[in-house]
């Protein structure tokens, strides 16, 4: 991934930046490590500090002109630059903190427009790293090879955002589309607290993935995911089902329209 100069292009230093983090995340692992409150009852490790500087280090290096907005170190770089990495460098600290594995690690450049034009999201215990370019969505496996995401709701499984906030309640309640006649002979729930699912989606483990929130569109915690998922071909919108964007809330991401058609119908009578 390269190029014409023969540079890396976006999406390999993106993928680059969220390998290092994951790097630190696996190696820190299993460490005692203080809590960083963040109030509300959220907070980070050092290993979200440390993954976090190794991240940006790695997109300093190749991209010095871009501005970065990392989930601890907050905004970095020229202010009103037109590219924008957006950083989350420990998706599901609290998992990790527990000593739970599902956690991701998650890398994204967002153009002014709007548009993400290169992603990656790792999984530092699985050793794959989702990504794309913006058009098409891939995952690297521990040998190297990239194999080409095809979604599909097979699987039947929804992961579900239970953390709150929950801005749209109490007209949506992710808790209640949980216990809806029509979710259960259709789904069955899992929830891993982390936007690895997101990827999941684009990967076929998972048939959809739904969460309560604002605008999702530029967050460091949901922008790789969200990019992974629009290239492998799934159905992307809130909970509303409008596009997601400046209005937008929450997230539905469905691997394909009959999934999303069928979780719409019973958010509508949740």
């Amino acid at each position: 991934m390269t190029d014409s100069y023969g540079e890396p292009d976006d999406t390999a230093v993106a993928i680059a930046a969220a390998r290092a983090g994951a790097d630190v995340v696996r190696g820190m692992y299993g460490q005692r490590l203080g809590r960083i409150d963040k109030g509300g009852g959220d907070f980070a490790t050092a290993a979200d500090v440390e993954a976090e500087k190794a991240i940006t280090s790695v997109v300093r290096a190749a991209r010095p002109e871009d501005a970065l907005l990392g989930e601890e170190g907050g905004q970095q770089g020229t202010h009103g630059a037109v590219r924008q990495w957006l950083v989350d460098p420990l998706c599901g600290t609290l998992n990790y903190a527990v000593g739970s594995m599902l956690v991701a690690v998650n890398v994204a450049l967002r153009e002014r427009a709007g548009a993400v034009t290169a992603a990656a999201v790792a999984d530092p215990f699985g050793g794959e790293v989702f990504h794309t370019d913006g058009e098409t969505a891939w995952v690297r496996g521990t040998e190297g090879d990239d194999t080409r995401l095809a979604p599909t709701a097979m699987t039947r499984l929804v992961d579900v955002n239970l953390d709150p906030p929950f801005p749209n309640a109490p007209a949506f309640r992710a808790v209640d589309m949980l216990a809806d006649p029509g979710f259960v002979e259709s789904f069955r729930p899992r929830v891993i607290s982390t936007t690895l699912a997101l990827a999941w989606v684009a990967a076929g483990r998972r048939a959809a993935y739904v969460t309560d929130g604002g605008d999702l569109s530029a967050s460091v915690h949901f922008a790789a995911g969200i990019a992974l998922c629009r290239a492998a071909g799934c159905v992307v919108t809130g909970i509303d089902g409008t596009p997601v964007g400046s209005a937008g809330r929450g997230l539905v991401v469905a691997a394909d329209a009959e999934t999303h058609g069928r979780l719409m119908s019973t958010i509508r009578t949740v």
